[in-house]
């Protein structure tokens, strides 16, 4: 097992990104997706670095698709992660108090963000009334498997399915006394894509009628 899992925080903005959760039994081939279009308004970021916006994934190698790479945390670790960093930011937007989000998140992201900070950075979202309890229902679509970056911090990028509006998010989290801590964060809720029409059922040819 991995290092530690601890409750999260995120942050929002007029865009808007979108947060569920997975069955402990689903594989990680079964969650990956290409990430949904960005709306025109960038998301903010949280933490001590920038986030980098979303994107999909590049292309690997042959070699390295041959020889895949252990994943620096199991994929229901992972959905933990996702799971309890919305939910933690959905009490707080409801309650508007951010003091336990800050506290549960990396020392880095304390000394960069109050308390006040947090409460300015998701007004938006807490205004509109968003809520992201979708991400207790529904499970998120990963663009990628789970990685860590050279920094050697955890990356989570991947959408929440929900309408009308899709939650977008892109975690990052640092070890820090053996559990992983949000480290930063960029949200964004755009509209859903349009539901796909199902596909039309098969004509069946009549039965020949019977001869006497």
């Amino acid at each position: 097992m991995g290092p530690g899992i601890s409750t999260i925080k995120t942050s929002l903005t007029a865009g808007a990104l979108g947060a569920l959760l997975l069955v402990a039994s689903v594989a990680a081939s079964e969650m990956i997706a290409q990430p949904a279009p960005e709306t025109k308004s960038a998301a903010p970021v949280v933490g001590k670095k920038q986030v980098p916006p979303l994107s999909a994934p590049a292309a690997q190698p042959s070699s390295a698709l041959a020889s895949p790479q252990p994943l620096p945390v199991s994929i229901e670790q992972a959905l933990y992660l996702i799971r309890s960093t919305l939910l933690t930011l959905n009490d707080a937007n409801r309650s508007g108090n951010y003091t336990v989000l800050r506290d549960l998140a990396a020392p880095d992201f304390q000394a960069h963000n109050t308390a006040a900070d947090l409460s300015q950075i998701f007004s938006d979202l807490r205004r509109r009334n968003f809520d992201l309890y979708g991400s207790a229902l529904l499970a998120p679509q990963l663009a990628a498997a789970p990685a860590l970056d050279v920094d050697k911090r955890l990356r989570l990028i991947g959408f929440f399915p929900t309408r009308p509006r899709q939650i977008n998010f892109d975690l990052v989290f640092q070890v820090t006394g053996g559990q992983w801590r949000l480290f930063g964060i960029a949200i964004t809720t755009p509209d859903a894509p349009p539901a796909q029409a199902p596909a039309p059922a098969a004509k069946q040819d009549a039965p020949a009628p019977k001869r006497p």
